[in-house]
């Protein structure tokens, strides 16, 4: 019944591939034959969603368990959303349009404050009651997970459980642990219960917060004897082994990364002040060559892509990259398949490499600059230089390269306008690097597309106690960026202060932001992410009517000492050397590479997490 209203619908709305299913390589079980049915939930539309690695890489590891099903779910577009609230049809997965209510578990993964409202969107759509407290054995258990769950305040009442870490550690515990419960005939609270002894496994329901009377936290406790008082992450030790799918589901229409992605390594050293990633995700571990290669191959076969993407949060740091390429160059360049180089360093010598990956099609090149002027590179630990940029910048251009981005953030700690005009400087100096490339050698149509994103400060990283810039300070300094960045051949973006705005209050928020949250969406709000969608005054309002302050959480500087709300997380750097760097980041020092000798930044308690060079 439910698939022919489905069906019915698919005429009337922009883009039907998104609800259809029965993609190449998707997994199709038996309900009847399993004991658990696991709904996979991304909060923003199927391109986007299909183009998370780690959502593959879950989906994968239940599916390969014979008493278990995972299906997919993802947030509809607003002309399908208002389809189904007129037509009374529920949210469903895609494999098997099941009614994602009628799961036993429910996974969402938090990869952007600013989709909250769609997981309040998807829950009411599935018919799931928003707070945990109204939820009974009729409803699935609903867990998230990724890097937003390093600060789960914000959503403590809307998700009954968060996994902190590594997911892949223990997505089929969790499902142990529902199994049983459910088995048992055991009350929903106390498989909450048991679902808080996992490791990296944090219950809200179990904890309550008190606080001062400005405002700040007080105290935060579990509420009972056996649950942690401490959360500590968990993390993959040998990526090598970990679980990786071979055969991926290939959309029927054209998602945001359209092509088979291989991550080479996880983790990464490089200490840059301002990236959340590059602390939580700490220590780096590397997939061997003849490992990537085995994915490679089988992910080529099974899915028809002609393009390889390998994936990291610093792609030229992975140690095998040179002879990588150069063997997939050797044994795949006849197929036509092309290599993209993601998140690549300045300063990794990367001369070799570009080469091999030109000779089936050239992609741009990205360069993350983030500052304009050395000392503030310095103050965010950047470690490259401008003249790492214009080497290998004058390199490409003369191996017939002619587009190029460049990123660069405003707003940042320290941040004077000589920093605002070191960015027109840079991009200026590239532009002449390519018209300065002898005629024979350079490709036509320069392109060089900067854009500067508002800095957002996060939790676990040296910036998490700095205040963000005031939106009239944004606006001010993108005026004048606006002004200065008119160059020939340079094409300048900048994102919405607003949105940044609130990403700010829900990266550092606590409990009392629910309330807002709920207020927004009530309201309104859904797809915040999107230009089209977003709606600030309806966000402010929602502030207003809580009697919260924004910029409480946005623009207020922590203090030592002050308990955070995330506090009580261990991500496995220490808040300790948080404070070091970001002194050092106040004198302008710069930290090395842990890989070239131990920072101190906590890891080494972690069983396997750093190995001395």
């Amino acid at each position: 019944m439910i698939s022919e209203q489905i069906d019915n619908l698919l005429d009337s709305v922009q883009k039907p591939a998104r609800y259809m299913g029965g993609e190449l390589n998707c997994t199709l079980k038996d309900w009847d034959s399993v004991a658990v049915h696991y709904a996979f939930a991304f909060p923003d539309v199927y391109e986007v969603g299909m183009s998370h690695l780690g959502s593959r890489i879950l989906y994968d590891i239940v599916n390969r368990r014979e008493d278990a099903l995972c299906e997919r779910v993802f947030m509809p577009w607003t002309d399908m959303t208002d389809l189904m609230r007129e037509r009374k049809v529920p949210l469903f997965s895609l494999e098997t349009r099941k009614p994602v209510r009628s799961f036993d578990m429910l996974g969402f993964t938090l990869q952007y404050e600013m989709s909250y409202t769609n997981i309040l969107e998807m829950l009411d759509l599935a018919g799931i009651p928003l707070h945990t407290r109204e939820r009974t054995w009729d409803d699935p258990v609903v867990i998230a997970g990724g890097p937003c769950a390093f600060n789960p305040e914000p959503l403590h009442c809307f998700i009954d459980a968060f996994s902190i870490g590594d997911g892949e550690v223990n997505i089929l515990q969790t499902i142990d642990v529902v199994r049983r419960a459910k088995e048992e005939g055991v009350s929903r609270e106390e498989c909450l219960l048991r679902l808080s002894q996992l490791p990296g496994v944090y219950v809200p329901s179990l904890y309550e917060t008190a606080y001062n009377e400005d405002g700040t936290i007080a105290s935060f406790r579990p509420l009972k004897p056996e649950v942690p008082a401490v959360v500590r992450k968990n993390m993959i030790a040998d990526l090598e082994s970990a679980a990786y799918p071979l055969a991926p589901v290939v959309p029927y229409m054209e998602i945001v990364h359209d092509r088979i992605n291989i991550e080479v390594l996880r983790g990464c050293t490089r200490g840059c002040r301002f990236c959340q990633a590059g602390m939580i995700y700490r220590p780096v571990r590397e997939r061997s060559r003849q490992r990537v290669m085995e994915l490679i191959r089988a992910q080529l076969q099974n899915t028809g892509y002609e393009e390889v993407t390998l994936s990291s949060l610093s792609t030229g740091d992975y140690s095998c990259l040179k002879e990588l390429t150069r063997e997939m160059m050797d044994e795949f360049s006849s197929q036509k398949v092309g290599i993209s180089l993601p998140s690549l360093r300045l300063d990794s010598d990367l001369e070799d490499v570009l080469e091999e990956t030109q000779k089936v099609r050239k992609t741009g090149l990205t360069y993350a600059m983030e500052a304009g002027t050395q000392r503030l590179r310095d103050v965010i630990n950047k470690g490259i230089t401008e003249e790492d940029l214009l080497s290998s910048v004058s390199g490409a251009f003369a191996k017939g390269w002619s587009s190029v981005k460049l990123y660069f953030m405003f707003g940042l700690p320290t941040e004077t306008k000589e920093d605002l005009d070191g960015m027109a400087a840079v991009s200026r100096k590239v532009a002449e690097c390519y018209f300065n490339t002898p005629k024979p050698l350079r490709a036509k149509g320069l392109r060089i597309h900067c854009s500067a994103s508002c800095f957002v400060p996060k939790p676990f990283t040296p910036f998490q106690w700095e205040p963000q810039d005031t939106l009239e300070m944004f606006d001010e300094k993108q005026r004048y960026l606006r002004g200065i960045m008119k160059i020939k051949g340079v094409e300048f973006n900048w994102h919405t202060p607003e949105v940044s705005f609130l990403e700010a209050c829900f990266a550092r928020g606590d409990r009392r932001l629910a309330r807002v949250l709920e207020a927004a969406w009530r309201g309104g709000c859904r797809f915040d992410g999107w230009t089209d969608c977003f709606r600030f005054e309806t966000w402010m309002e929602a502030f207003r009517s809580c009697g919260i302050d924004p910029g409480f959480y946005a623009n207020r500087r922590r203090e030592k000492g002050e308990i955070l709300p995330w506090a009580f997380i261990d991500a496995g750097v220490t808040e300790d050397f948080l404070w070091r760097e970001k002194e050092r980041a106040d004198a302008a020092l710069t930290t090395a590479d842990c890989r070239k000798g131990c920072r101190g930044c906590g890891l080494k308690r972690f069983e396997g997490a750093c190995v001395d060079r």
